[in-house]
């Protein structure tokens, strides 16, 4: 047995202890009700016999006997129990009475001995938990007076050491105070515990954010059921809960950043994801030369010019210095470089009103911390790509009374960081995309053009997404011989730069074509093998797998305004629309072939009879293809706002913007062209045609007629050179035209055009004439004194014209 101690002598204050009396120290004396429960002795079968018979090995009394030396002293020993198993149990002797005559008695308690090192281990526990400084514990009574804490509790709060009988109003705010109460007062109603609730406390003498605590509760009650209170652990998971809001953050910045290929909407969801979850206010500057998609390049001086992009949070930009530019210097190395601002001076500020603050030496000179009202403190980040300074980004707090702290910059840098890069690439995608899109337009004819056979007006609309407002759709107005004009709307698959430059060269294909007067379906299978060629040469290339297929739709329309005929043909586009006088609105009835580069099927042509005055519509399928409709949906849609635009009647530009103008409010899924043509007559008595024989004679006959027909038209100006035109056209004809009757027809249009036409095949070649030389000069002199000339195959044959500009009358032609 070992002396007892204080500590230890706790453990046998419990209710259950088995108590006896042993007199002189060998002697039982008296025998409690608990010892008969322990040991199942009765008092008369015990009380007056050894107490070494009790034990389980009577041998075993001397040792034991020894080791009971002093007053007081506890130990274990195994005892025998009456119905004959032996019981370990832990037994404390304290001494009751030691006279010189007499023999000493002693009380002896006892308890089982798995009991006792039960309770030794929930006393250790115990005191472990009170004495660790990570978990506070508490321990409530009924009335929910603080009976116990551990010093942890609340120590970065100001709260005093001794706690002890307080109840929660006298240590944290009223609010916090009374959710804490309500919490541990269902607890002990209910009885049933609370794991790992969440409360934010905040207490009397430091009333800002408080701390966020983890709370577990259970209820206290003793062993004859009272109720004894509750007892709390509180965890603090303050940074814990900030760590995962800041990785959050970073997460929401990272998914939201470079979203956008816009320098400015970039900087305004960098504004718009840290406030409020970081600052109360947020202010983006960016050097200018960025907005433009250029890189910035500092003055001779080393300065740079920001100017305000995105503002966001509590704060009226109005407040902010005026006009938003600031001279900054770029920092210099490659850190991240953020800096926590307080009551830092400002850089100098400029603006219209020329206002100026004083620069600190010690504040970094690359950082813009423009005054906002009512605030504190201040975070401040480069924003920074590949090396390059952008601008940077500035958070304050006002209405948060707590400051920003190193992790808060660490996490602002990280944030910079990337926005930089998404600001970086939208740079470089508006440099790229201002390329393409000049490259675009520069491709695209004027939207309005004027001449003798068509007035047209156009219009064009990128897509809201994936291109970028640069795709393949295309239209031309493209003059052709004898007054007539060739109309054409194509659709290149597909968005971006590729799209583009399949336009371009599709465009040029086709003026080339037209220019050789083919007919609209011949112009057409020419363009699908060239489709088709390009497509196999990309795949020859080994690119078929990262770009789309040169795939597109053609339509084609040439207009006569002399017959008042115009024939078209489609390659896999819509029909155009003619409206007519009357306003009655009908769609051609084309029979649309397969798109180009699809398969080798030809096409077929369609001519139709167009009145003076009627418009032709040619659109894109980005016209007609509604987000939630079909086709043929968007058709009659398209046919009702053309008879209510009355295009007839109205300007056309203006009838293409109200067209337009109907369409959804929503992004368009795809480009949208739309070219109004507005046809015109060439008058009967503007045109004089005559069949001459294939006879030399018919030469000088020839130049009488057009002579007196530029007589009736005032165009006497134009005789000398109409007379040579007209007398080495029709010698060549009947030289070489094949014997057949040779045509002869004059056109006053917006130019004099002049055509012969025969029945020969072969085209005509202009060569130059050595001065040896006898012939050859004649088509050299009517290259010479015409304005335009050229030669076009016809069903019969071919037509040799010339064009010549219309010159005021009383004026003299050029020879």
């Amino acid at each position: 047995m070992a002396p007892a101690d204080p500590v230890s002598a706790q453990q046998f204050s419990l209710s259950s202890l088995a108590a006896a009396v042993v007199a002189g120290g060998r002697t039982v004396e008296s025998w409690g009700e608990t010892a008969r429960e322990l040991l199942g002795w009765t008092a008369e079968e015990v009380c007056g016999r050894p107490v070494r018979e009790l034990l389980a090995d009577p041998e075993d009394w001397p040792r034991v006997r020894e080791q009971c030396v002093g007053a007081s002293w506890e130990g274990e020993v195994v005892l025998r129990h009456a119905d004959g198993h032996e019981l370990p149990v832990g037994v404390r002797v304290i001494l009751l009475r030691a006279g010189a005559d007499e023999a000493p008695s002693h009380l002896v308690l006892a308890a089982r001995a798995e009991h006792l090192s039960r309770w030794r281990q929930n006393y250790s526990l115990v005191e472990g938990l009170f004495a660790q400084e990570r978990i506070g514990l508490a321990l409530f009574d009924p009335e929910l007076r603080i009976v116990r804490t551990n010093l942890p509790l609340f120590p970065y709060s100001g709260m005093p050491g001794d706690v002890s009988g307080l109840r929660l109003k006298a240590l944290l705010q009223p609010p916090d105070a009374a959710a804490l109460e309500e919490w541990l007062q269902i607890i002990m109603t209910t009885g049933e515990p609370v794991l790992g609730a969440n409360l934010r406390l905040r207490t009397l003498v430091d009333p800002r954010e408080g701390r966020l605590l983890s709370v577990s509760g259970f209820r206290l009650r003793s062993t004859s059921g009272r109720l004894m209170g509750a007892a709390a652990a509180f965890t603090d998971v303050t940074q814990h809960e900030e760590a995962g809001r800041r990785l959050d953050l970073l997460h929401r910045a990272t998914a939201v950043l470079g979203s956008e290929l816009s320098v400015t909407r970039t900087t305004e969801d960098l504004a718009d994801v840290l406030v409020p979850a970081m600052a109360d206010c947020v202010v983006v500057g960016l050097a200018e030369e960025v907005l433009g998609g250029d890189e910035p390049v500092p003055s001779r001086n080393g300065e740079l010019t920001l100017r305000r992009t995105a503002v966001a949070g509590d704060v009226d930009p109005d407040t902010l210095p005026t006009s938003a530019l600031v001279t900054v210097r770029p920092p210099t190395g490659d850190s991240a470089g953020g800096i926590i601002l307080g009551d830092l001076p400002h850089p100098s500020v400029t603006g219209p009103e020329r206002e100026t603050e004083p620069r600190a030496e010690t504040a970094a000179p690359h950082y813009w911390a423009p005054r906002v009202p009512g605030a504190h403190s201040a975070l401040s980040a480069p924003l920074r790509a590949r090396g390059a300074f952008l601008g940077n980004v500035t958070l304050w707090r006002t209405s948060s009374p707590s400051p920003f702290t190193a992790e808060e910059l660490a996490l602002l840098e990280e944030i910079a960081a990337r926005a930089g890069l998404a600001v970086d690439n939208a740079r470089r995608y508006t440099r790229e995309h201002r390329a393409a899109v000049s490259l675009q337009r520069s491709l695209l004819p004027p939207s309005t053009a004027s001449m003798a056979a068509v007035e047209t007006a156009s219009l064009y609309l990128p897509a809201g997404a994936g291109g970028g407002g640069v795709s393949g759709d295309w239209f031309d107005v493209i003059p052709l011989s004898s007054a007539r004009v060739g109309l054409v709307v194509g659709d290149v698959v597909g968005h971006g730069l590729q799209a583009t430059v399949t336009m371009g060269r599709l465009r040029t294909a086709v003026r080339t074509l037209a220019d050789l007067d083919l007919d609209p379906e011949e112009l057409l299978s020419h363009l699908d093998d060239l489709v088709t060629q390009l497509d196999v040469a990309s795949s020859d290339e080994g690119r078929q797998q990262t770009r789309e297929s040169l795939g597109a739709t053609c339509l084609y329309a040439v207009y006569d305004p002399v017959t008042r005929r115009c024939v078209c043909a489609s390659a896999g586009h819509p029909p155009p629309a003619l409206v007519t006088a009357d306003g009655e609105v009908s769609y051609v009835d084309v029979q649309p072939g397969p798109p180009l580069g699809v398969s080798a099927l030809p096409f077929e042509p369609v001519e139709l009879n167009v009145p003076q005055g009627s418009v032709l519509a040619l659109y894109t399928d980005g016209l007609v293809e509604l987000a939630r409709g079909d086709i043929g949906e968007g058709m009659a849609q398209l046919a009702r706002h053309l008879r209510e635009a009355d295009p007839v009647r109205q300007p056309l530009v203006r009838t293409a913007e109200r067209i337009v103008g109907g369409l959804p409010d929503e992004p368009l899924s795809d480009d949208v062209t739309l070219l109004l043509a507005r046809t015109r007559g060439v008058a009967h008595e503007d045109t004089a045609a005559w069949t001459l024989a294939a006879d030399p004679a018919s030469v000088p006959e020839a130049r009488e007629l057009a002579t007196a027909q530029l007589g009736a038209w005032g165009l006497d100006a134009l005789t000398f050179t109409t007379e040579l035109v007209t007398s080495e056209l029709i010698t060549n004809a009947v030289r070489y035209g094949g014997g057949g009757p040779v045509e002869l027809r004059l056109t006053r249009a917006d130019t004099l055009i002049c055509e012969v036409s025969d029945l020969s095949s072969t085209q005509p070649r202009m060569r130059r004439a050595r001065a040896t030389d006898e012939g050859g000069r004649g088509l050299y002199l009517v290259a010479q004194l015409t304005h335009r000339w050229g030669s076009r195959y016809t069903r019969r044959g071919k037509t040799i014209w010339t064009e010549q500009l219309l010159t005021p009358p009383g004026t003299t032609a050029w020879l």
